[in-house]
């Protein structure tokens, strides 16, 4: 059985970066977002409540709580912790040294403290989705310095430590519950775009913040848009239980495609690190044999095979050819695909309804957790088979007790992420383990494992709808306030901005999808325009500036006593679709 070592150390390499990216981006914006004369100021989410030190921590856990020892406010704590995270992420991406265990557990307890306090800037799924993950890399993490893997510990056979896939697995079983998820809710949300395979067709334009490359993709032939669709539905629903799949091609598969996925989701639209992290998860699908030198394998003498192995070898292609037929088979037979020679296109539709997707859903909900389960159980008899196989009664009572420790930490994770897994089942949520409930229900505020399910329904299918920030002197002319990111003029073509995030632009196209009573924030961004604060008008440069330009009027000099400010939701035309492309 090939091994993992290198995916492991691609995977702790990629988990830096994305903590590199995600502590940079938000530290220049935090005096715009937290800072005294931001929009949410920091200092008002930490209040002492007159409980014990350590139930404080425990209940709302960040590293916060003692910055007054260091005489620094919220705000002022929240830089540093973000510039710290930043440093020791790249030292990690950088050094291998630096790979360890404790630095993943700073590295996540930094984020956590962060986003404690971050409110609605940082509630978005691919927050919760860095939680988690670097969670995982601190249990994938080495214990020691990682030993070089041409040289064997006395004791382990190939270098390898009993316990060390372990943890690895749950990364895959993250990236299953992802997808999977993702795609499932699309259909049970009864979009209509969903459902009608058009939701392409919109996407393009109404996204948040869509790349040059979007204008051509809208572009497109309506009929390729719901090919697109079909393929989405494949790669997220049909596609994720290959990769616990015994047969290394159809995991090399599963991985491709799920690369490719991310890949024209990066090239069309700027979803900040969160595709990135995707990727970082794929990880999970390779072995050393993947990532190996091609000149190591062709330089390996080949033998005869016997005719057990070449038995073996039949069989499996036959088993790949049946899983490859069966799939072509089953998203012809739903989505009715036809090709129309006549006019060179392949026609799609739905041919199931809403009542028997949720019969199917229903049924294989809990069969997908025992698959998940038995995969488990495999890792864990063959990590057992690696513990015997260890020498020396001291490295075998180490390796029993890393195993021990190790083994029930995947298991309770496991357990715990089956209770938001089944989110998307209400009959099979009901039937879980009422112990997998408590645990979840003990952990939750830790991020350990959350539910997904992203584009749950298709926005802006009568239009794209923006929130627009009008200023004027004497309130006869108005005059928009342009932001940096955010679609704003048409004749300006997007940027490209990954794997920044800017916060505020995401939480405005959000606000324009609903009423302000759902923004709250909203009325705090208006006051502090009115009140010419420097972080609201683009005067700091790690403040908003990077959110939103400056407005042409001046920092401050444009609110005065006569001025006002106004503003009003329009519906406009595709910001990725400007004059010139």
């Amino acid at each position: 059985m090939a091994g993992s070592r290198l995916p492991r150390q691609l995977f702790l390499q990629g988990v830096a970066a994305v903590f590199m990216f995600a502590f940079a981006s938000l530290y220049t914006q935090i005096p715009g977002l937290y800072g005294p004369e931001g929009i949410l100021p920091a200092r008002r989410t930490l209040r002492p409540q007159g409980k014990g030190r350590w139930q404080q921590l425990w209940e709302t856990p960040t590293l916060l709580w003692e910055a007054p020892l260091l005489g620094l406010d919220t705000a002022q704590g929240l830089e540093l912790l973000s510039l710290l995270g930043t440093l020791l992420a790249l030292g990690a991406l950088l050094t291998r040294q630096l790979r360890h265990l404790l630095v993943y557990l700073l590295l996540w307890a930094t984020y956590l403290s962060v986003y404690q306090v971050g409110q609605v800037f940082l509630y978005f799924q691919w927050d919760s989705l860095l939680l988690e993950t670097g969670f995982l890399a601190v249990l994938v993490a080495p214990l020691g310095l990682p030993p070089n893997h041409k040289q064997a510990p006395q004791g382990r056979p190939g270098g390898v430590s009993p316990h060390e896939a372990l943890p690895f697995w749950l990364v895959r079983w993250l990236l299953f519950r992802l997808m999977f998820a993702s795609g499932v809710v699309k259909l049970t949300s009864r979009c209509p775009a969903w459902w009608g395979l058009t939701a392409l067709t919109y996407h393009y334009e109404t996204q948040c913040l869509p790349t040059p490359a979007a204008w051509f993709a809208h572009h497109l032939p309506v009929w390729l848009h719901k090919l697109a669709v079909v393929a989405t539905f494949l790669i997220e629903i049909a596609v994720p239980p290959l990769f616990f799949a015994p047969v290394r091609r159809l995991r090399l598969a599963a991985f491709c495609s799920q690369v490719l996925l991310q890949v024209l989701i990066i090239i069309t639209g700027n979803y900040n690190f969160f595709n990135l992290l995707t990727l970082v998860l794929t990880t999970a699908l390779l072995d050393d044999t993947h990532l190996a030198a091609k000149s190591s394998t062709s330089r390996r003498k080949r033998t005869p095979s016997s005719w057990p192995k070449a038995l073996l070898a039949m069989l499996t292609l036959l088993l790949e050819l049946a899983v490859y037929g069966l799939l072509t088979y089953g998203v012809v037979h739903c989505f009715g695909l036809e090709v129309d020679w006549e006019q060179h296109i392949v026609r799609s539709r739905t041919n199931f309804t809403f009542h028997q997707f949720s019969q199917w859903l229903k049924t294989v909900t809990l069969p997908t957790m025992w698959l998940g389960a038995a995969s488990l159980a495999w890792e864990l008899l063959t990590a057992l088979w690696r513990w015997v196989q260890v020498r020396g009664l001291l490295q075998k009572l180490c390796a029993a007790v890393q195993l021990s420790i190790f083994g029930t930490a995947t298991v309770a994770l496991f357990m715990i992420s089956l209770v938001p897994y089944s989110y998307m089942e209400p009959s099979s949520h009901g039937r879980l383990w009422t112990g997998a409930h408590r645990l979840f229900g003990t952990v939750e505020h830790l991020q350990l494992a959350n539910s997904y399910g992203l584009f749950r329904r298709m926005t802006g299918l009568g239009g794209r709808p923006e929130v627009v920030l009008e200023g004027s002197y004497d309130g006869l002319q108005w005059t928009e306030i342009e932001f940096m990111y955010k679609p704003g003029n048409l004749s300006r073509p997007p940027p490209i901005v990954v794997p920044h995030q800017p916060r505020l632009d995401w939480q405005m196209w959000f606000a324009a999808l609903g009423p302000h009573t759902h923004s709250p924030w909203f009325t705090s961004l208006v006051l502090r325009l009115l009140q010419g604060k420097e972080p609201a008008s683009g005067g700091d440069d790690s403040g908003w500036k990077n959110s939103s330009h400056p407005c042409p009027w001046g920092t401050q000099r444009w609110i005065c006593c006569s001025g006002s400010l106004a503003f009003r939701t329009e519906a406009r035309p595709g910001p990725a679709a400007p004059a010139t492309p």
